[in-house]
Protein backbone atom coordinates (compact mmCIF):
# COMPACT_ATOMS: atom_id res chain seq x y z
CA UNK A 1 0.00 0.00 0.00
CA UNK A 2 1.30 3.44 -0.96
CA UNK A 3 1.34 5.67 2.15
CA UNK A 4 2.49 8.78 0.27
CA UNK A 5 -1.02 10.23 0.22
CA UNK A 6 -1.20 9.80 3.98
CA UNK A 7 2.19 11.42 4.52
CA UNK A 8 1.68 14.42 2.24
CA UNK A 9 -0.92 16.32 4.33
CA UNK A 10 1.28 16.01 7.41
CA UNK A 11 4.25 17.23 5.40
CA UNK A 12 2.26 20.12 3.99
CA UNK A 13 1.13 21.12 7.47
CA UNK A 14 4.68 20.92 8.76
CA UNK A 15 5.88 23.06 5.86
CA UNK A 16 3.16 25.61 6.59
CA UNK A 17 4.13 25.79 10.26
CA UNK A 18 7.77 26.20 9.30
CA UNK A 19 6.89 28.97 6.83
CA UNK A 20 4.83 30.80 9.46
CA UNK A 21 7.71 30.53 11.91
CA UNK A 22 10.08 31.92 9.26
CA UNK A 23 7.83 34.94 8.74
CA UNK A 24 7.63 35.55 12.50
CA UNK A 25 11.41 35.20 12.76
CA UNK A 26 11.85 37.75 9.97
CA UNK A 27 9.66 40.24 11.84
CA UNK A 28 11.61 39.72 15.08
CA UNK A 29 15.07 39.77 13.51
CA UNK A 30 14.33 43.03 11.70
CA UNK A 31 12.85 44.61 14.79
CA UNK A 32 9.61 45.48 13.03
CA UNK A 33 7.09 47.09 15.38
CA UNK A 34 3.29 46.85 15.19
CA UNK A 35 2.13 48.79 12.14
CA UNK A 36 5.44 48.45 10.28
CA UNK A 37 5.17 47.32 6.64
CA UNK A 38 6.45 43.88 5.72
CA UNK A 39 8.43 43.27 2.53
CA UNK A 40 6.25 42.89 -0.55
CA UNK A 41 4.88 39.51 -1.53
CA UNK A 42 7.45 39.18 -4.29
CA UNK A 43 10.29 40.07 -1.93
CA UNK A 44 9.11 37.54 0.65
CA UNK A 45 8.77 34.84 -2.01
CA UNK A 46 12.41 35.42 -2.93
CA UNK A 47 13.74 35.73 0.63
CA UNK A 48 11.86 32.70 1.93
CA UNK A 49 12.20 30.65 -1.27
CA UNK A 50 8.52 29.91 -1.43
CA UNK A 51 5.78 30.16 -4.03
CA UNK A 52 2.84 32.54 -3.91
CA UNK A 53 0.12 30.10 -2.78
CA UNK A 54 1.78 28.74 0.39
CA UNK A 55 2.95 32.26 1.28
CA UNK A 56 -0.58 33.63 1.05
CA UNK A 57 -1.85 30.67 3.07
CA UNK A 58 0.72 31.39 5.78
CA UNK A 59 -0.17 35.08 5.81
CA UNK A 60 -3.87 34.30 6.25
CA UNK A 61 -3.06 32.03 9.18
CA UNK A 62 -0.90 34.71 10.79
CA UNK A 63 -3.57 37.33 10.17
CA UNK A 64 -6.12 35.15 12.00
CA UNK A 65 -4.08 35.44 15.22
CA UNK A 66 -3.22 39.11 14.72
CA UNK A 67 0.48 38.71 13.90
CA UNK A 68 0.08 40.38 10.52
CA UNK A 69 -2.48 42.84 9.19
CA UNK A 70 -3.30 42.41 5.51
CA UNK A 71 -4.60 45.67 4.04
CA UNK A 72 -5.79 44.88 0.55
CA UNK A 73 -4.49 47.36 -1.95
CA UNK A 74 -1.91 48.73 0.51
CA UNK A 75 0.27 45.85 1.64
CA UNK A 76 0.87 43.70 4.70
CA UNK A 77 1.86 45.14 8.08
CA UNK A 78 2.91 43.81 11.45
CA UNK A 79 -0.23 43.28 13.54
CA UNK A 80 -0.92 44.33 17.09
CA UNK A 81 -1.46 40.69 18.20
CA UNK A 82 -4.75 41.07 20.10
CA UNK A 83 -5.85 38.51 22.68
CA UNK A 84 -8.99 37.52 20.77
CA UNK A 85 -7.68 34.02 20.05
CA UNK A 86 -6.80 33.49 23.72
CA UNK A 87 -10.21 34.77 24.79
CA UNK A 88 -12.00 32.48 22.33
CA UNK A 89 -10.00 29.45 23.48
CA UNK A 90 -10.54 30.13 27.18
CA UNK A 91 -14.24 30.83 26.64
CA UNK A 92 -14.66 27.49 24.91
CA UNK A 93 -12.74 25.54 27.55
CA UNK A 94 -14.51 27.14 30.47
CA UNK A 95 -17.92 26.71 28.81
CA UNK A 96 -17.18 22.99 28.68
CA UNK A 97 -15.99 23.14 32.27
CA UNK A 98 -19.35 24.54 33.43
CA UNK A 99 -20.88 21.26 32.31
CA UNK A 100 -18.07 19.24 33.89
CA UNK A 101 -16.07 19.50 37.08
CA UNK A 102 -15.16 23.23 36.92
CA UNK A 103 -11.48 22.27 36.61
CA UNK A 104 -10.65 24.78 33.89
CA UNK A 105 -12.59 27.51 35.68
CA UNK A 106 -10.62 26.75 38.83
CA UNK A 107 -7.34 26.93 36.92
CA UNK A 108 -8.22 30.22 35.24
CA UNK A 109 -9.35 31.69 38.55
CA UNK A 110 -6.03 30.69 40.11
CA UNK A 111 -4.06 32.39 37.32
CA UNK A 112 -6.07 35.56 37.73
CA UNK A 113 -5.63 35.54 41.52
CA UNK A 114 -1.86 35.01 41.26
CA UNK A 115 -1.62 37.91 38.81
CA UNK A 116 -3.69 40.35 40.88
CA UNK A 117 -2.14 39.36 44.21
CA UNK A 118 1.30 39.78 42.65
CA UNK A 119 0.48 43.36 41.66
CA UNK A 120 -0.29 44.55 45.22
CA UNK A 121 3.16 46.03 45.79
CA UNK A 122 3.14 47.87 42.48
CA UNK A 123 -0.35 49.24 43.07
CA UNK A 124 0.66 50.61 46.46
CA UNK A 125 3.82 52.10 44.95
CA UNK A 126 1.59 53.94 42.47
CA UNK A 127 -0.69 55.15 45.27
CA UNK A 128 -0.38 58.84 44.40
CA UNK A 129 -1.42 58.13 40.80
CA UNK A 130 -4.54 56.13 41.60
CA UNK A 131 -7.92 57.57 40.67
CA UNK A 132 -9.66 57.10 44.03
CA UNK A 133 -12.69 59.11 42.92
CA UNK A 134 -13.16 56.79 39.95
CA UNK A 135 -12.70 53.69 42.11
CA UNK A 136 -15.20 54.97 44.68
CA UNK A 137 -17.73 55.83 41.98
CA UNK A 138 -17.55 52.30 40.59
CA UNK A 139 -17.99 50.69 44.02
CA UNK A 140 -20.80 53.07 44.98
CA UNK A 141 -22.65 52.15 41.80
CA UNK A 142 -22.19 48.45 42.62
CA UNK A 143 -23.59 49.03 46.11
CA UNK A 144 -26.60 50.96 44.81
CA UNK A 145 -27.51 48.28 42.30
CA UNK A 146 -26.86 45.50 44.85
CA UNK A 147 -29.61 46.97 47.01
CA UNK A 148 -31.98 45.91 44.23
CA UNK A 149 -30.29 42.53 43.80
CA UNK A 150 -28.61 43.53 40.56
CA UNK A 151 -25.04 42.98 39.35
CA UNK A 152 -23.19 45.76 37.52
CA UNK A 153 -20.53 43.93 35.49
CA UNK A 154 -19.51 47.10 33.65
CA UNK A 155 -18.67 48.76 37.00
CA UNK A 156 -16.75 45.67 38.07
CA UNK A 157 -14.49 45.99 35.03
CA UNK A 158 -14.26 49.77 35.42
CA UNK A 159 -12.97 49.25 38.97
CA UNK A 160 -10.22 46.83 37.90
CA UNK A 161 -9.23 48.88 34.86
CA UNK A 162 -9.04 52.06 36.96
CA UNK A 163 -7.01 50.24 39.60
CA UNK A 164 -4.36 48.82 37.27
CA UNK A 165 -4.11 51.41 34.48
CA UNK A 166 -1.71 53.66 36.47
CA UNK A 167 0.83 50.81 36.40
CA UNK A 168 1.39 51.57 32.72
CA UNK A 169 1.37 47.90 31.68
CA UNK A 170 -1.06 47.39 28.82
CA UNK A 171 -0.32 43.66 28.75
CA UNK A 172 -1.60 43.31 32.31
CA UNK A 173 -4.81 45.17 31.39
CA UNK A 174 -5.31 43.08 28.27
CA UNK A 175 -4.87 39.81 30.16
CA UNK A 176 -7.15 40.88 32.99
CA UNK A 177 -9.79 41.98 30.51
CA UNK A 178 -9.66 38.58 28.80
CA UNK A 179 -10.12 36.84 32.18
CA UNK A 180 -12.93 39.22 33.13
CA UNK A 181 -14.74 38.76 29.81
CA UNK A 182 -14.53 34.98 30.08
CA UNK A 183 -15.99 34.96 33.60
CA UNK A 184 -18.65 37.53 32.67
CA UNK A 185 -19.75 35.39 29.72
CA UNK A 186 -20.15 32.38 32.02
CA UNK A 187 -21.87 34.28 34.82
CA UNK A 188 -25.45 33.30 34.01
CA UNK A 189 -24.53 29.60 33.93
CA UNK A 190 -22.73 29.53 37.29
CA UNK A 191 -24.20 28.93 40.75
CA UNK A 192 -25.18 32.18 42.43
CA UNK A 193 -25.68 32.89 46.13
CA UNK A 194 -28.73 35.03 47.04
CA UNK A 195 -26.51 37.87 48.28
CA UNK A 196 -23.99 37.66 45.41
CA UNK A 197 -24.41 41.29 44.19
CA UNK A 198 -23.99 42.63 47.74
CA UNK A 199 -21.01 40.34 48.37
CA UNK A 200 -19.35 41.49 45.13
CA UNK A 201 -19.81 45.15 46.09
CA UNK A 202 -18.47 44.42 49.59
CA UNK A 203 -15.31 42.75 48.26
CA UNK A 204 -14.54 45.77 46.11
CA UNK A 205 -15.23 48.19 48.96
CA UNK A 206 -12.78 46.26 51.15
CA UNK A 207 -10.11 46.51 48.43
CA UNK A 208 -10.68 50.25 48.14
CA UNK A 209 -10.58 50.78 51.92
CA UNK A 210 -7.28 48.89 52.17
CA UNK A 211 -5.86 51.00 49.34
CA UNK A 212 -6.92 54.24 51.00
CA UNK A 213 -5.25 53.10 54.22
CA UNK A 214 -2.09 52.03 52.33
CA UNK A 215 -2.34 48.79 54.29
CA UNK A 216 -0.54 46.10 52.28
CA UNK A 217 -1.60 43.26 54.57
CA UNK A 218 -5.24 44.34 54.46
CA UNK A 219 -5.05 44.70 50.67
CA UNK A 220 -3.72 41.17 50.29
CA UNK A 221 -6.51 39.91 52.53
CA UNK A 222 -9.16 41.88 50.65
CA UNK A 223 -8.02 40.49 47.29
CA UNK A 224 -7.81 37.00 48.78
CA UNK A 225 -11.33 37.45 50.16
CA UNK A 226 -12.53 38.54 46.73
CA UNK A 227 -11.31 35.34 45.13
CA UNK A 228 -12.33 33.20 48.10
CA UNK A 229 -15.85 34.51 47.59
CA UNK A 230 -15.77 33.58 43.91
CA UNK A 231 -14.52 30.08 44.77
CA UNK A 232 -17.29 29.68 47.34
CA UNK A 233 -19.87 30.82 44.82
CA UNK A 234 -18.62 28.30 42.32
CA UNK A 235 -18.33 25.66 45.02
CA UNK A 236 -14.73 25.11 43.97
CA UNK A 237 -12.54 23.64 46.72
CA UNK A 238 -9.55 25.76 47.74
Amino acid sequence: MDNSATRRPGGARANQRALQESIKALIVERGLAAGSPLPTESELMGELTVSRHPLREAMKALEAVGIVDIRHGYGTYVGSVPFSALEAGLSFRTALSVRGDYADIRNLLEVREVLEAGLVGRVLAAHSHLDFAGLDAAVTRMEEEAEHGRFTPEQDWTFHETLYRPLGNELVLDLLQVFWKVFNTLDADLPRAPDAPAATARWHRQILDALLAKDESALHEAISGHFRGIRDRLEIPR
